[in-house]
């Protein structure tokens, strides 16, 4: 139990990695806040937290409106009094170079990657000095440390995702709060699979995906959570700043 009693805000917590990243932190002990903008979603995934014995609640937020995310770190210190350990995982995701990218989408990626993550992390400060300091987890994407054809605003929101991790690292150490990123390769989430579905041929797109990995595969929701988890702990106490890959050994080529 590495969280009994701490609390967990975790946004994008309703699917994929966010769910399976609240649902370990619960596991382990800690009072989990889901933050997510869909409220039908959002309360199907606090039953399936409840269900399997975490204390939690659902906060309907959307991340990149600065009044949503205000009311929501309020929120969060009105039910617990505490706020230890921030996940910044709340994502979306438009196909499109810079050519053919409009503004609107570009607009869309960046405000909620990359705007959401640094709202959350301003309005979540106040409460986790008050207990002494916290942790700060980014979910970034082997997306922010190469290019990828035809995603130009999803890969700048995931560079920018890495570059306010450091910044933040720097600035908030003496605050006693820890921020770090994971970069996961491409995992087999609904954000995933609703991609894949926009391309021709689904399935050899799934095949090409996995074939340039050493690995061979995609990864698993549980195992990005798992590298979340490691570095919201005490065991990563020393770890600051660090950029954490789990790739299948893409971006090691």
């Amino acid at each position: 139990m590495r969280f009994s009693g701490k609390v967990a805000v975790v946004t994008g917590g309703s699917s994929g990695i966010g769910l399976e990243t609240a649902t370990a932190f619960g596991r382990e002990g800690a009072r989990v806040a889901l933050v997510s903008r869909g409220a039908e979603a959002g309360n199907a995934a606090l039953q399936k937290l409840r269900a399997a014995g975490c204390t939690a609640l659902f906060v309907p937020t959307d991340v990149s409106k600065a009044e949503d995310v205000r009311a929501m770190a309020a929120r969060v210190a009105q039910e617990w009094g505490r706020l230890d350990i921030l996940i910044n995982n709340a994502g979306i995701y438009r196909r499109g170079s810079v050519v053919d990218t409009s503004l609107e989408d570009w607009g869309q990626v960046l405000a909620v990657n990359l705007t959401g993550a640094f709202l959350c992390t301003q309005y979540a400060l106040p409460v986790m000095s008050r207990n002494g300091g916290g942790v700060i987890v980014n979910v970034a994407s082997e997306a922010g440390l190469v290019g990828f054809r035809n995603q130009v605003a999803y890969n700048v929101s995931k560079a920018g995702m890495i570059a306010l991790t450091r910044s933040c690292a720097v600035d908030l150490a003496d605050l006693g709060i820890r921020v770090n990123c994971v970069c996961p390769g491409t995992t087999d989430t609904p954000l995933v699979q609703a991609a894949r579905k926009r391309y021709p041929q689904p399935a050899a797109t799934r095949r090409q995906v996995q074939q340039v990995r050493p690995l061979n595969r995609l990864g698993l929701p549980s195992e990005i959570a798992s590298a979340i988890l490691y570095l919201a702990s005490d065991e990563a106490g020393f770890a600051t700043g660090a950029i954490l890959s789990i790739d299948g050994g893409y971006t090691a080529q």
